[in-house]
């Protein structure tokens, strides 16, 4: 018998991808305190990457135990530059804040995914994306912000990719699904050799 299918997520965005794919499965938060699980690795100097993976696997871990015998996926995302972790914005002049810091040079985004059974971690991967802004006025920044209000305290970034927020960038190297925050390509490889989907 299949394993049920959880998303331990309340992205819309994730739920999304997951849809988009034609996966059957459900969708409940986790209950976890996130900036709770990330303060002693920021103090403890862990690299924004290793943060991404430890709230992906927290996430699956605390719904796995709500849902027994079904496969949970967690994923988070963080947001870095150089070693400097990012979180949402406070309110739009911490959004500002955010574009002027990253305005002309390279940031990543980690994207980590994890799939939990039981309190048991089967699997779990990380993927990279590195954007880069054009260089921004701040004017520019305010028109923009004025333009898009508080849509731009839903993202890290203090940006959406699939609105006007293009309009920042002059490069992306990565792929959409890592961008998004769920790396659907390794996911769905792993699901079918987990036998939870049609091989």
């Amino acid at each position: 018998m299949t394993p049920k299918l959880i998303l331990a997520s309340s992205s819309s965005f994730r739920r999304m991808l997951m849809e988009n794919a034609g996966l059957s499965f459900e969708a409940h938060a986790a209950r976890i305190d996130e900036r709770a699980v990330e303060a002693p690795l920021e103090k403890a100097g862990a690299k924004p990457d290793a943060v991404a993976l430890v709230l992906a696997r927290a996430k699956a871990e605390e719904v796995s135990s709500r849902f027994p015998k079904s496969l949970v996926i967690g994923s988070d995302q963080t947001m870095s530059l150089g070693d400097n972790v990012f979180h949402k914005p406070k309110d739009l002049a911490d959004a500002a804040s955010h574009l002027q810091a990253l305005s002309g040079v390279p940031h990543r985004l980690n994207s980590a995914v994890a799939i939990v059974s039981d309190g048991v971690v089967l699997w779990e991967h990380l993927a990279h994306a590195e954007l880069t802004m054009r260089p921004l006025t701040a004017e520019f920044i305010d028109r923009h912000l004025a333009r898009v209000g508080e849509r731009a305290l839903s993202s890290v970034g203090a940006y959406q990719l699939e609105g006007e927020g293009i309009q920042l960038f002059e490069k992306i190297a990565g792929d959409y699904f890592t961008i998004l925050g769920l790396p659907m390509l390794p996911l769905l490889k792993e699901l079918r050799e987990l036998g939870a989907i049609d091989g």
